[in-house]
């Protein structure tokens, strides 16, 4: 009676099924989850993307021209900063610049007098525009930028700028850490570049006391993606980077351009206030990571960007 074919599929495990089942349902919902997700931030960056270059340029050409406008022979302005390393966020960025002074007669004065005299023909000639005077830069603020300017001497290894110990002139080697940064981007995708945008945006909605520099976060994420073998994926590497951050601002981190002793002294020595409440910021913005993995919203993960 009956064939004798095999016992097939219907004479399993009835519970096993419903498990093997149920594990498939929720391979797949994670794997549209986690598609979503990084669509969605994608899409996060191509807004990011849409500066104003346009703006930019015409400030700094403004700039330029208020600068040079007493003095002999001619400056010339570089990018340095998110825009030389491609990591700038509009509104949540500076905008930071050389301003090679070689030919011109600036090149006999000291960084202060050169700040000095930056900061009163930018205010003279952008009355309605905040100049201050930073211990190495120059900073404008005007109504639709930041920017900042730093005094440079070009040398055969690199650039001089303003010291941060003492009143004299440093060397430093910015293109080092850019060429650091480009490579450890190719490596892992392209995706670094992306996840410290993603970063920026993101602490850009804390209080200010709870955020970090953008020279900080990219430097940070040079450390924390250079032996990096996990996913590929922007959600994964945020995470991992948020996660990793917290934990690593909470001491001194060398900076490796030489520009200052540590890229972080503005959050003072180890395990100060300032660090305990940037590193305990990042961690809640991690866990808030992981909650929204757990239930699988890619609404959480927008909510991130959201003031």
């Amino acid at each position: 009676m009956g064939g004798s074919g095999g016992r097939g599929y219907f004479s399993s495990d009835p519970r096993k099924v419903e498990r093997e089942l149920e594990a498939s349902r929720e391979t797949t919902q994670d794997q549209e989850y986690q598609a979503a997700s990084n669509q969605a931030l994608q899409s996060l960056l191509t807004e990011f993307n849409n500066r104003n270059a346009d703006a930019i340029g015409r400030r700094l050409e403004q700039i330029k021209n208020a600068l040079s406008e007493d003095i002999e022979g001619t400056i010339d302005l570089r990018f340095g900063g998110s825009v030389a390393k491609h990591t700038f966020v509009d509104g949540l960025s500076d905008v930071d610049s050389l301003v090679l002074l070689n030919k011109s007669d600036l090149v006999e004065l000291t960084p202060a007098q050169v700040k000095k005299y930056f900061a009163e023909q930018l205010q003279a000639r952008f009355p309605d525009a905040q100049v201050t005077e930073g211990r190495l830069a120059v900073t404008v603020r005007f109504d639709d930028i930041e920017i900042q300017l730093l005094p440079a001497l070009r040398t055969s290894q690199g650039y001089r700028i303003p010291s941060a110990t003492g009143p004299g002139w440093a060397d430093v080697r910015p293109q080092d850490f850019t060429r650091t940064l480009t490579n450890v981007n190719a490596a892992n995708g392209s995706k670094v570049v992306p996840v410290i945008k993603l970063t920026k945006a993101i602490l850009g909605n804390l209080p200010e006391r709870q955020q970090l520099t953008g020279y900080h976060v990219e430097a940070l994420a040079v450390e924390v993606f250079r032996e990096y073998k996990g996913q590929l994926a922007f959600k994964d590497m945020l995470h991992l980077f948020l996660a990793e951050a917290s934990s690593r601002v909470r001491t001194p981190f060398r900076d490796p351009t030489g520009q200052s002793e540590h890229v972080d002294d503005y959050l003072g020595a180890a395990g100060s206030l300032e660090r305990r409440l940037v590193g305990d910021a990042l961690d809640r913005i991690a866990r808030r990571i992981r909650n929204a993995d757990s239930a699988q919203s890619v609404e959480q993960i927008t909510a991130l960007f959201e003031g």
